[in-house]
């Protein structure tokens, strides 16, 4: 029984580069977003909410000179990233709590540019598909083609 799909991404030059622009950006929202968090512990204010926390790193960060590169690539990778964050948030307090299972967990750390793991999630709500010919087509990206290791049995759920 083979349970796991794996497949590589053979991107041309143009969508690397694109790719790349999408991961450093992701790193940088996640960054910002985990700054400002500590910026306001620190400060011994109010914890900010996911809603206030996109306002601030992803809304007015697209709206200043020294960051508006960042409406470039997809928006829902941007979210993905805050959301990433908050996951990272919740297991460090469980751990504290002692309602996580398995070895503590430290806070959230920056993300390194210097790492090789890079990684972005585009979910449903970003529209991307799987074309007939076989291509992954990902938002402000294009069509990027695919080696899988075997067909996939159904089609991947997508939004309306």
């Amino acid at each position: 029984m083979q349970l796991r799909y794996s497949f590589r991404l053979q991107p041309t030059p143009a969508q690397q580069a694109m790719l790349a622009r999408t991961f450093g950006c992701a790193r940088v929202v996640f960054n910002d977003a985990l700054a400002l968090r500590r910026s306001v512990f620190a400060a011994k204010e109010p914890w900010i909410g996911a809603s206030d926390l996109s306002k601030a790193v992803i809304t007015q960060g697209k709206r200043r000179a020294e960051r508006s590169w960042l409406g470039e690539v997809s928006a829902v990778v941007l979210q993905q990233s805050l959301r990433d964050l908050e996951s990272a948030y919740q297991a460090f307090f469980a751990s504290r709590a002692g309602t996580r299972k398995g070895p503590k967990v430290g806070p959230p750390s920056f993300k390194s540019r210097k790492d090789n793991r890079q990684t972005v999630r585009f979910t449903a709500n970003a529209r991307w598909k799987i074309t007939a010919k076989g291509l992954l087509s990902l938002p402000k990206i294009g069509e990027v083609p695919v080696r899988w290791s075997r067909p996939l049995p159904t089609t991947p759920p997508q939004s309306p």
